[in-house]
């Protein structure tokens, strides 16, 4: 396959992957013809890309994940304090997860592929979660583990907060991202030491 046939199958794909995330968001039912009319391309298109409706759920998913990988990777964790980094790492995965809400946030495929990025994604939130903790970010006798559940939690409910409908400011990734951080590190509570009382 020539340079520029390449070209136009890689964007034939993502013009399909995208109408697909666009029309199951609204019909998680939908057929391949209702994707083919949402990207604008022929139903032959799709199925010459995509053999049937469950293989290019698996492409869906297995994109998505790995936009969602390529989000941290552009963020440079490594290149900067642990703090600096939750920060850049967060917006760019709201940014990412926002524009793929429904297929980041439905169990759609659990291919080998799939699966293989979600447990790297999760090797590398569990390394930032590490490191904060050893420059004293997190406190030292912070369970890592349930951290990284709560601090999922929070992306997904930033993700679905009131007021996200109500225009680009209620969902400013960096906004949403300052807000997840502050909530991860200090809570609801005054900011400072606060500890649970000794028990009697």
């Amino acid at each position: 396959m020539s340079r520029g046939l390449r070209a136009d199958a890689e964007r034939s794909v993502r013009a399909i992957l995208e109408a697909a995330e666009r029309v199951l968001a609204d019909e998680p039912g939908a057929s391949l013809e209702q994707i083919a009319e949402e990207a604008g391309l022929t139903r032959t298109t799709v199925h010459r890309r995509f053999a049937n409706r469950q293989a290019l759920v698996d492409a869906l998913a297995v994109s998505a994940k790995q936009q969602l990988a390529e989000a941290i990777d552009e963020a440079r964790p490594d290149a900067a304090p642990a703090l600096v980094a939750m920060y850049r790492v967060t917006a760019n995965v709201l940014r990412t997860k926002s524009a793929w809400r429904f297929t980041l946030g439905n169990p759609l495929a659990d291919t080998s592929a799939a699966t293989a990025i979600w447990a790297d994604i999760t090797a590398r939130t569990h390394e930032l979660l590490a490191r904060a903790q050893r420059e004293g970010v997190l406190d030292p006798a912070a369970d890592l583990e349930w951290t990284r559940q709560v601090y999922y939690a929070l992306l997904s409910e930033a993700l679905h907060r009131p007021g996200r409908d109500q225009g680009a400011d209620a969902q400013d990734p960096d906004a949403l991202a300052t807000l997840v951080i502050d909530t991860l590190l200090h809570g609801a509570g005054p900011r400072g030491s606060a500890r649970a009382p000794d028990e009697a």
